[in-house]
Order: structure tokens, then C-alpha cells, then sequence
């Protein structure tokens, strides 16, 4: 039977941390700039752990949870801008650092 993932917001470290069973298998960081925007600096994936899928399972669940909250996010992160190019995060407001950042940041990639 494969590990159940679960992700949870951890506010006290800034950061969505995803598990697969008891052991961390990485996070993706968030920086609230104001009440109504939020930063997302870095995601990472333990190397024991990749190639799995646990990068796109974090960002989805992360990016779904913020979409409830409100605000928009700021995709600084690499993966994160990737991932939002490739999939649909229904209510969310994504505002990209530049529109050269946005496309630069679009190749494809696993977090680090």
C-alpha cells in the first residue's frame, strides 16, 4: 500500500509541508507581504522523495488553500510559476513579478 500524502499549512514556518506517511517530504515557503498578497519564494522536495510527484501535489493543495483564503499570490518560486502555467487553481489571483519573469520562470523543472 503506497503512503497516504498529506499536505498542512505550518503558519508558525511560513510554509505548506507536505508528508508522505510520518516523514516530511517537503514544503513550499510563503511570505505574506500585506493582508492581501503572499509571496512564494521556494519550494522543496526532499531527494529521497523525487520523482514522485510530490512537488505538484504541494502546489496544488497550497495554491487551493490560498485561492480560499483570498488575496493573490506573487509566484517567485521557479516550480510554482511552472506549475501555474500548466494548471488552473480555480479562484485564485495570481499576480507575476514581471511578465519577463513569468516567461523565464515557465520552463519545466522539479523543485530543489
Amino acid at each position: 500500500m503506497a503512503d497516504e500524502l498529506t499536505v498542512t499549512r505550518n503558519d508558525d514556518a511560513r510554509r505548506y509541508e507536505i508528508r508522505v506517511g510520518d516523514e516530511l517530504g517537503g514544503f513550499l515557503e510563503f511570505r505574506a507581504i500585506d493582508d492581501d498578497r503572499t509571496v512564494l519564494p521556494h519550494t522543496e522536495i526532499d531527494p529521497a522523495f523525487k520523482g514522485r510527484g510530490l512537488g505538484s501535489a504541494l502546489a496544488s493543495e497550497a495554491l487551493s488553500d490560498l485561492a480560499r483564503r483570498g488575496g493573490s499570490v506573487i509566484p517567485s518560486c521557479p516550480f510554482v510559476a511552472h506549475y501555474l502555467r500548466e494548471h488552473d487553481v480555480p479562484g485564485l489571483v495570481v499576480e507575476w513579478p514581471n511578465d519577463d519573469d513569468a516567461a523565464d520562470s515557465a520552463g519545466p523543472g522539479e523543485p530543489s
